[in-house]
This record gives structure tokens, C-alpha cells and sequence, in this order.
């Protein structure tokens, strides 16, 4: 497998994991329905699809993008607007309030996790070295 589709599978599952962490935490009642399947569809289906729109804009100009932190928080959270757009219907009252908080999530976590799972999660690893010496 050429590199370039390993780095495309390996953002396929980044893609995959945040869109769906953020569609399971901004759903009305996610914690209480925490083993619910049909929350776990609507945010696997998210997740889906995020993921492989993530997948196609590699092959546009604007995978450039990912390479700095910030793009790529903002291209994964707009996908994940459309990912969620998409996937269901809004479960608020206002229209489009819960994809657009959904896609804020998911930007948030892409951005801690480029901090936090950099370079083989070097900050976590110095962290817990720390805390168990």
C-alpha cells in the first residue's frame, strides 16, 4: 500500500472517531441514552460520512488544509456539519443548531487531539512519566 493511502486510511479513522464523540456528546439526551441504538447509528452514520468526505477532499487542492492545526479543525468541523446535516434531522428546536454544535465539537476534540496524539503522544507520555516516577 503506497503512502499516500495509508495516511488516507489513517484519516479516515481520525475522521471517524471525533465527528462520532462529537454527534454522541451534542445529542439531546446522549448520557441518558448512552447504549441507545439508534444514538449509536446516527453517530456512526456521522462519523461515515465525515470520514469519507474527509477522505475525498484528499484529492482536491484543499488537502493543504490538514497539514496546518487550525485547517484542519475547521475542515473538520464544517464536514462534520454536513456529515450531521445529513445523518438526521435536527433534534432541536432550532433548525441546524444541533449539526452546528456537533461540527464545533468535533473541530474542538480535532484540535486537542492534534496537541494532545502528536509525535506518538509525546505531551502524554511526558505527563504520565511525571505523575509515576
Amino acid at each position: 500500500m503506497s503512502t499516500q493511502w495509508k495516511h488516507r486510511v489513517r484519516l479516515f479513522a481520525q475522521r471517524f472517531w471525533q465527528p462520532t464523540s462529537a454527534c454522541m456528546t451534542c445529542m439531546p439526551g446522549s448520557w441518558g441514552n448512552i447504549m441507545s441504538l439508534a444514538h449509536w447509528t446516527i453517530a456512526f452514520q456521522t462519523g461515515l460520512f465525515t470520514g469519507l468526505l474527509a477522505v475525498l477532499l484528499t484529492f482536491t487542492p484543499a488537502a493543504k488544509l490538514y497539514a496546518h492545526r487550525y485547517g484542519n479543525a475547521l475542515v473538520v468541523g464544517v464536514l462534520t456539519t454536513l456529515g450531521d446535516a445529513y445523518s438526521h434531522t435536527s433534534h432541536y428546536r432550532i433548525p441546524y443548531v444541533e449539526h452546528i454544535a456537533t461540527g464545533a465539537i468535533s473541530g474542538l476534540l480535532t484540535l486537542a487531539a492534534s496537541y494532545l496524539l502528536e509525535d506518538r503522544a509525546r505531551r502524554i507520555r511526558a505527563v504520565w512519566a511525571q505523575v509515576f516516577r
